[in-house]
């Protein structure tokens, strides 16, 4: 009976030892990370765009957290520098992913700015990089004989355009590209100021 309450004691002991140094720690760490200079809040077209995202798990494919140079090549392949906690300042709840089946996104607005590229590869992803695997989103399109006043025509390769029907975006297309155009984390990190002893 005392060996089952000393190996229990000392369970508890480092599943305590384990949280504290996972969890309770970092957070005091970071829990109020303000933002960077440079960061802007998101606009209101930013945030539908950012709920359709999550609406469409591409989170799941996408991650939004470049990592040093010294544990990945993510700065050699044009991704951006490390973030920093102050970079998610604005983002409730974090996108950070898990998976890497496609390009980190944090950056993709710096990288691709053009409204027409990302419409189009949303529409067609293969007509706009071969070999993609990312699945196209046509429901977040309308193909119609003709296009109205205001609505965004994507211009299309002519092997990735229906035939005689011009391809618009739909509001939710437009915002979806409106939150990738906001990740832009190129402003500079400050430095840590130096303690002196």
């Amino acid at each position: 009976m005392n060996s089952e309450i000393r190996l229990l004691s000392g369970a508890m002991v480092m599943l305590a030892l384990a949280t504290s140094a996972l969890v309770v720690l970092p957070y005091l760490e970071v829990h109020d990370a303000p933002p960077l200079p440079g960061l802007k809040p998101y606009g209101s077209a930013e945030l539908r765009g950012r709920a359709v995202y999550i609406a469409n798990g591409c989170v799941y494919c996408h991650s939004q957290q470049p990592r040093a140079k010294g544990f990945a090549p993510d700065f050699a392949r044009g991704w951006g520098r490390a973030t920093v906690a102050g970079d998610y300042a604005y983002d409730q709840p974090q996108l950070l992913g898990t998976m890497r089946t496609g390009p980190d996104l944090m950056n993709i607005g710096v990288r691709q700015p053009s409204e027409q590229w990302h419409l189009g590869h949303l529409y067609q992803p293969r007509a706009f990089v071969p070999g993609s695997i990312m699945p196209s989103y046509p429901f977040l399109f309308e193909a119609k004989a003709q296009a109205d006043k205001g609505d965004v025509v994507v211009n299309l390769p002519a092997l990735a355009a229906p035939a005689g029907r011009v391809v618009v975006a739909r509001p939710e297309a437009v915002d979806l590209v409106r939150y990738l155009q906001s990740l832009d984390r190129s402003y500079p990190v400050l430095a840590a100021p130096a303690t002196t002893p």
